[in-house]
Order: C-alpha cells, then structure tokens, then sequence
C-alpha cells in the first residue's frame, strides 16, 4: 500500500524509492493506494493502510487505485487501476508519511500456520 496522495511530488519520490529498494522485483508488485477510495485521513490513514494491507495478505484481493487515468512517465509501477485483483501475497508493505518527517514503511507477512 503506497502513501499515495497522488501529488506529483510524492507519487515521482515514492515509486523511486520503492524501486531503489526493491531493485527489478518492484515490477513484479501490484502498488494499490486505498486513498483514493477513502481520501486522506490524516492521522488515522497509517492504521486504516495497515488494516488494509494485512487484509490483502489474509485475503488475496488486492483493493483498486480507483480514479486513476494517467501516470507520470516516471511512475511506471503497476498501480492496481482498473479493479480488484485476486493474488496470492505473502509479504506486503504499507507505507505511511506523516507531517515533520514521522515516516514509516510497516513490513506484514502472511501468517501460514494453523
């Protein structure tokens, strides 16, 4: 789950650093936003974005990025348009940048145990 707040600033420096860290497989990964669909809560968009991205693991539905029409060039990602996609994921990541630097990329992985 990207930030995602679809500002040109923050979508170009957010799809670099998922691609700087993650290398090749970023292109590979679906990066949904579920700020499209809830607008930005501000504070309670980091636990909301988490809830969520721990569903997508637990589920296998991955949310749309819905309203998007057009990427900058430089946002080449796969960024879930065009509806819900059913996926197995193990691991995902749920990003989350807050006002003054408060940052974090929260890590959640599929518990498989019985």
């Amino acid at each position: 789950n990207a930030h995602g707040t679809s500002t040109p600033m923050n979508d170009t420096n957010e799809t670099s650093a998922i691609k700087a860290v993650l290398g090749e497989v970023a292109y590979r990964c679906v990066v949904g936003s579920t700020k499209s669909m809830t607008g930005h809560l501000l504070g309670a968009a980091g636990g909301v974005e988490a809830i969520v991205t721990t569903l997508v693991c637990r589920e296998g539905t991955i949310p749309p990025t819905i309203n998007f029409s057009e990427a900058d060039p430089t946002c080449d990602l796969d960024y879930a348009h065009g509806g819900m996609r059913e996926r197995s994921v193990r691991f995902a990541l749920s990003n989350s940048f807050g006002f003054g630097g408060h940052n974090v990329c929260l890590a959640i992985r599929r518990w498989d145990g019985a």
